[in-house]
């Protein structure tokens, strides 16, 4: 996969998870800007971050939990964003997260 692919299959996941949390009707804000969707919890302001990290091919997930590297793998025929270190998937670890700090539950599923 080259540079340009990497980009779009990160502009559209983070695209997913922006028409999930507008779906979801969960009091989460969000801002995309260069590669980079912060998402701001309103309960109390705590944020989410996910950037794409083309050099290295992966998406870098920072929350109040830690920072997690996730990198697109097969597993079971299907090629997912998974952990570097625990191969959780990212749509699990950022559903975690949001209800964590957001205190509201959303479910992310891509």
């Amino acid at each position: 996969m080259n540079e340009a692919e990497f980009t779009q299959i990160v502009d559209d996941l983070m695209f997913d998870i922006e028409e999930t949390i507008d779906e979801s009707g969960v009091d989460i804000d969000y801002e995309n800007s260069g590669g980079m969707l912060t998402l701001t919890c309103d309960l109390n302001g705590s944020q989410i971050i996910l950037s794409r990290q083309p050099s290295m091919a992966e998406i870098w997930l920072a929350a109040q939990s830690g920072g997690f590297h996730f990198k697109l793998k097969e597993f079971n025929n299907e090629i997912k964003w998974r952990n570097t270190v625990s191969g959780e998937l990212l749509s699990a670890m950022l559903t975690d997260v949001c209800q964590v700090q957001s205190s509201e539950s959303i479910q992310f599923d891509f």
